[in-house]
């Protein structure tokens, strides 16, 4: 017969010796209560902060035993005190401290504009350094096809290329599917330019403005948002306000983390 006992002390809380590991930034620990898996991205007196892998934060108390370690049982404690660390990149990633930058890649990313290039470059220049991808600018795309034959994509060098406005029906459709080599890849978001690829939250404005057919956009949202019309201070502004990819809108970053992994060969051809 079945014998049981009036303690209800879940198994990885009961007495037996336990190592202590320090909650440093990026370490991933479950707790068993929960369920709730994920990275440390704070540590304060007497609570811990995790993250999953969706972006949910949970806080949890650092109790004795309170939490699995690759399947074991551990304590976590306040790591010592030290120069503050980032604990991931502009896009999310996990940071690596003291990581150097890989020998560049033969395979390459194209944007159309210097400006695409600099956002790119803010978010996720340091997943990229790492990973040795070097990403340059067009100044357009209508003659892609061409620039994709003069690059020769292979298997070892493959080639991502990231398109303003690609929208069924568009120029900038028509050229994208002209290129069919399968170690390229063209993708691109819905928006006229990557400045509205910035949520307006982060201007602190309600929507980007909609410009008349025929007027330069950049300078007719410069006109309508009251900003001097001079595109080059307006982008260096609109960047300043660019923290992290929470500053973006979800159709930029699909469309760039997928050119990233197309690149590095983690992506399907």
């Amino acid at each position: 017969m079945r014998q049981y006992t009036s303690d209800l002390t879940p198994p990885w809380k009961k007495s037996q010796p336990v190592p202590e590991v320090a909650a440093e930034p990026g370490l991933v620990v479950e707790e068993p209560g929960t369920g709730f898996c994920g990275a440390v991205i704070g540590c304060e007196a007497g609570t811990v902060t995790l993250e999953d892998r969706f972006g949910k934060h949970r806080v949890f108390p650092l109790e004795p035993r309170g939490f699995l370690l690759e399947g074991r049982v551990v304590t976590l404690v306040r790591p010592p005190s030290g120069p503050a660390r980032p604990t991931r990149t502009a896009s999310g990633s996990v940071a690596v401290p003291g990581a150097r930058a890989r020998v560049a890649r033969a395979g390459r990313i194209y944007v159309e504009g210097r400006h695409d290039a600099e956002l790119v470059e803010k978010v996720w220049g340091d997943d990229l350094r790492i990973e040795g991808v070097v990403v340059e600018y067009l100044e357009g795309v209508d003659d892609l096809p061409s620039i994709v034959a003069e690059f020769a994509p292979g298997p070892d060098a493959r080639l991502g290329v990231l398109v303003d406005h690609l929208v069924p029906g568009t120029k900038e459709w028509r050229i994208a599917e002209s290129v069919t080599s399968e170690h390229a890849l063209v993708v691109g978001h819905p928006y006229i330019d990557v400045w509205e690829a910035v949520k307006p939250a982060a201007l602190g404005i309600r929507s980007w403005p909609r410009v008349p057919r025929g007027q330069d956009w950049k300078t007719g949202v410069c006109r309508s948002l009251g900003w001097p019309e001079n595109t080059g201070a307006a982008w260096q502004h609109i960047l300043s306000r660019v923290r992290s990819y929470k500053d973006l809108e979800p159709e930029l970053l699909g469309r760039v983390e997928e050119l990233i992994d197309f690149v590095t060969g983690d992506g399907e051809v």
